[in-house]
């Protein structure tokens, strides 16, 4: 079962070896290019590891985002099972049972909706109270979704009022919620599309000068006056760069 080990958070045990080595590959191929494009030199390689290493980090962070993405819209899916169960009639813990078989219906037994409600089975066969069973899994895999609607379960449950009704309402608001969020992210997509490409302009730039005018560019390698320029432009352009990251990444 996925719990968090070797310090590792949840959905970095996601990523599997593949995506970190293409992970690896990107930001040894990042570097490599600024070295050349920048200083014209492989010396430039070691002075720009620092660089790589962030540009990984970054990578892994942007997998781990996705990750807990995908988990969330799967979630979704698993709540609206969950709700249309206890339209029926099922007690919480036949709903979670049932749950379980639709979700092995709409996705791979690997996926994660998949093990952890599996795992969540498991548990309300050995017994384990069904609320116990909602805290582990939040804490988990750690979403707003997750953790809000546990809460919502906790309170139902010790109200002793109609908490099959209030549980309903609950999963209806976090679709509903999450359904508005997943329209705001598709806008903000369609932006960090855009910064990615101008992202990419200045070394696009640097490049087809280096080959169309190599006699203008030469002036800014192998001296210290180019070292020093080249090096300005580099820190603008990672300046800039930060800056349009911050903006663009804005969670909803």
């Amino acid at each position: 079962m996925p719990i968090c080990c070797g310090g590792k958070s949840f959905w970095q045990q996601g990523i599997s070896r593949q995506e970190y080595l293409l992970a690896a590959a990107k930001s040894v191929s990042v570097v490599a290019a600024t070295a050349y494009l920048f200083y014209s030199e492989w010396w430039a390689v070691i002075l720009l590891f620092p660089l790589g290493v962030l540009y990984f980090k970054r990578n892994e962070e942007q997998l781990e985002k996705k990750k807990r993405q995908e988990f969330e819209r799967q979630f979704q899916d698993a709540l609206q099972s969950l709700g249309a169960q206890m339209n029926i009639g099922y007690s919480m813990e036949n709903a979670i049972k049932e749950v379980q078989k639709d979700l092995q219906v709409m996705y791979k037994n690997d996926t994660v909706i998949v093990r952890e409600f599996s795992y969540m089975v498991s548990q309300l066969n050995l017994n384990v109270d069904v609320e116990l069973v909602w805290e582990e899994f939040a804490k988990r895999v750690n979403i707003p979704e997750a953790d809000s609607f546990v809460t919502i379960f906790a309170q139902a449950k010790r109200s002793g009022g109609d908490s099959i009704a209030i549980i309903k309402n609950a999963v209806r608001q976090i679709v509903e919620k999450a359904e508005v969020n997943r329209e705001i992210a598709t806008v903000i997509a369609e932006k960090k599309l855009e910064f990615q490409v101008m992202s990419v302009i200045p070394f696009g730039i640097i490049g087809y000068m280096r080959i169309s005018f190599p006699e203008f560019m030469d002036i800014l390698y192998g001296n210290i006056r180019g070292v020093l320029f080249m090096s300005g432009c580099l820190l603008a352009y990672l300046a800039a760069w930060r800056l349009g990251n911050r903006i663009v990444e804005i969670e909803v």
